[in-house]
C-alpha cells in the first residue's frame, strides 16, 4: 500500500494533521483539500486511490461528494471513507446510503483509520 495516494478532506487543520500525519508515517502519499469545490478540484487532478472525507464540509458537504463522486464515471471506483463527528445511527446509515464503503467517527484511533485506508487500497 505504501506509495499510494490518499485525499484527504477536512476544513479544519488541526483534523487534517491529525489524520494526515499517520497516513503519511505508514507510507501513502497524502494530499488534502479543505473544502467541497477544491475536493472534487483534487480528485480530477490527483487521482487518488483512496478519499478520507469529513462531512461537515463548506461549499458542499460530505453526503453530497460521496454521492458526485460515486455517481460519476471518472471517480466511482475510489474507495471513500467518511470520517465525521456526525455519530449516530442514523448518520452512518446515511453516509453508508450515499455510497461511502467506511464510516468512521471522531474522534478516531490512527490505527483504526491506517488499517481502514489499506483494507480498502
Amino acid at each position: 500500500m505504501p506509495g499510494q495516494k490518499i485525499l484527504v478532506v477536512d476544513d479544519s487543520w488541526t483534523e487534517l494533521t491529525m489524520i494526515v500525519a499517520p497516513l503519511r508515517k505508514s507510507g501513502f502519499e497524502v494530499v488534502t483539500a479543505v473544502d467541497g469545490d477544491e475536493a472534487v478540484e483534487k480528485v480530477f487532478k490527483e487521482r487518488p486511490q483512496c478519499i478520507v472525507l469529513d462531512v461537515v464540509l463548506p461549499k458542499q458537504n460530505g453526503f453530497q461528494l460521496c454521492r458526485k463522486f460515486k455517481n460519476s464515471e471518472f471517480s466511482r471506483h475510489i474507495p471513500i471513507i467518511l470520517l465525521s463527528s456526525k455519530s449516530t445511527p442514523l448518520d452512518k446509515a446515511w453516509g453508508l446510503r450515499q455510497g461511502a464503503d467506511l464510516y468512521l467517527t471522531k474522534p478516531f484511533k490512527s490505527e483504526e483509520l491506517v488499517a481502514s485506508v489499506r483494507s480498502l487500497v
